[in-house]
């Protein structure tokens, strides 16, 4: 699971969240992970993050960091 994974616009991060940003993939077995699609993603993890620290002081709203 990414917490931010529902902004990386990726569709085998298809399992998104309903309240937050987050989306994830399941595995049956190690053989199915794709090491191409797990770099992106974790390259994305860095660069696309939204404020969770701040989200009850704004009224469940969430921002995202640049």
């Amino acid at each position: 699971m990414f917490w931010s994974g529902k902004s990386f616009v990726e569709e085998k991060l298809n399992v998104e969240g309903e309240k937050f940003q987050d989306a994830s993939i399941f595995y049956n077995d190690v053989n199915e992970i794709n090491k191409d699609d797990l770099k992106r993603w974790l390259e994305k993890s860095r660069e696309i993050q939204w404020d969770y620290k701040n989200i009850v002081k704004r009224k469940g709203v969430l921002e995202r960091l640049k």
